[in-house]
């Protein structure tokens, strides 16, 4: 915060925005960022992306178990169960350890801008995060040497960046970053930015449309020259890379030729691999993972008792909100164009700056009522749920229940809480 306005600082690259890649060259040197992004294709094994979708998350997961089969990189059970990622020299890391690399480089590009030591943070996460992967989360801001003095949620965070200039009304904040989707219902009104209901699917983000459009040139490859370049981890990681890119070139343009020589050999010789994709078919071929929008938005909807008529405006946040289908199916959806009043890929870390500003005294005018996104409660006999809390519940809260025990339990016996 420069004052009571958010800043965005550039990093060592003098980037705006700094990729979630963590690598680890040949040499054992790490890598985070651009740089690790860079040397992708010649290190695919030791490259590590996606791993925020992982973070709390168990190794049996079935979301975890479909990762597996679409990252380059080994994904194994951690001796507790969870999802942790292997270098090609055996070391194991877990998705907080990962988080917490970049965090760091974030913490040093701060005290570098700033010329001091930066010890406290607020940390941003998808708004369906459980808890969890919240407090995974906060092990990540721990492993970089940061007091977590806050978590919240990515649309609130982009909401506060958006109210900040005196906005007023229902806002609905459509959030598709790259690994997850959050779409929120807010009322902003007299600096009070209260959150009405959230929904969201954390499996579902850019990286989704990267793997559907990999795996449409793997087949069309195959079809054509009769090689599986799914069984080549540098073809895969070239073509993941291009896939991202016509993605990207395909908001702006109608048509985009990806060009890769020299994409594998045979016995007759090199190989390369050009084809020509429109937008249109590239919209058909992910038109399945637009649509996955659709539901939790209508519940969002319904949870924060509201119609589309109500919604003032619609907020677009996150890199794939640039894709031309996505923000027609807002429209669709809330039945009004949506807003580009928000810089999709800036606007949830302005509103962290904001929400930091707030709890160090710095912005005394605004005030934060956010949710809890998923009920809590704890397990009673027979593995049975018990809510005590229903989800899109303002917090802080509290609930006191009475429950009678169905045995004798020590005083030091352990509750499981869900």
């Amino acid at each position: 915060m420069e004052g009571k306005d958010a800043k965005v600082i550039e990093n060592s690259e003098g980037a705006r925005t700094t990729p979630s890649v963590v690598a680890f060259s040949p040499k054992g040197e790490l890598l985070v960022g651009i740089p690790a992004k860079r040397q992708a294709v010649t290190n695919p094994q030791n490259t590590f992306f996606g791993t925020k979708r992982m973070i709390g998350r168990r190794f049996d997961d079935p979301q975890t178990q479909k990762e597996m089969n679409m990252v380059p990189y080994k994904i194994v059970k951690a001796p507790n169960g969870d999802a942790w990622v292997e270098t090609t020299d055996g070391k194991q890391y877990s998705p907080s350890q990962i988080g917490g690399f970049v965090l760091t480089k974030m913490k040093e590009t701060a005290e570098s801008y700033l010329g001091k030591s930066i010890s406290k943070a607020v940390i941003t996460v998808p708004a369906y995060f459980n808890d969890a992967q919240r407090q995974a989360t906060k092990d990540a801001g721990r492993i970089a040497g940061l007091d977590v003095q806050r978590i919240i949620n990515e649309p609130t965070a982009a909401a506060l960046s958006y109210g900040t200039n005196n906005k007023e009304g229902l806002i609905a904040v459509f959030d598709l970053g790259g690994g997850t989707f959050d779409v929120s219902i807010l009322e902003i009104s007299n600096g009070v930015f209260e959150v009405k209901a959230t929904n969201g699917d954390t499996f579902l983000g850019g990286e989704d449309f990267d793997n559907t459009l990999l795996e449409f040139l793997v087949s069309e490859y195959k079809n054509t020259e009769n090689i599986d370049l799914s069984k080549d981890r540098l073809a895969l990681q070239r073509l993941r890379e291009a896939a991202e890119k016509a993605k990207i070139e395909l908001s702006s343009t109608t048509q985009t030729e990806i060009n890769l020589p020299f994409i594998t050999a045979d016995a007759s010789g090199a190989k390369h691999l050009n084809i020509t994709l429109t937008r249109s078919k590239f919209e058909s071929l992910v038109n399945s993972l637009i649509e996955r929008t659709r539901e939790p938005c209508k519940s969002c909807l319904k949870d924060a008792g509201i119609t589309t008529k109500d919604v003032d405006e619609v907020l677009l946040v996150g890199g794939m909100t640039r894709v031309p289908k996505v923000q027609e199916i807002v429209s669709e959806i809330f039945g009004k164009a949506p807003s580009k009043g928000v810089n999709p890929d800036e606007a949830v870390a302005m509103g962290a700056a904001i929400q930091g500003g707030i709890l160090r005294g710095d912005v005394k005018e605004l005030l934060l009522l956010d949710v809890t996104p998923l009920s809590l409660g704890i397990e009673t006999l027979g593995g049975i749920f018990t809510r005590l809390i229903s989800r899109n519940t303002t917090i802080p809260t509290k609930k006191r229940d009475r429950l009678a025990l169905a045995m004798h339990v020590p005083s030091d016996g352990v509750l499981n809480c869900c």
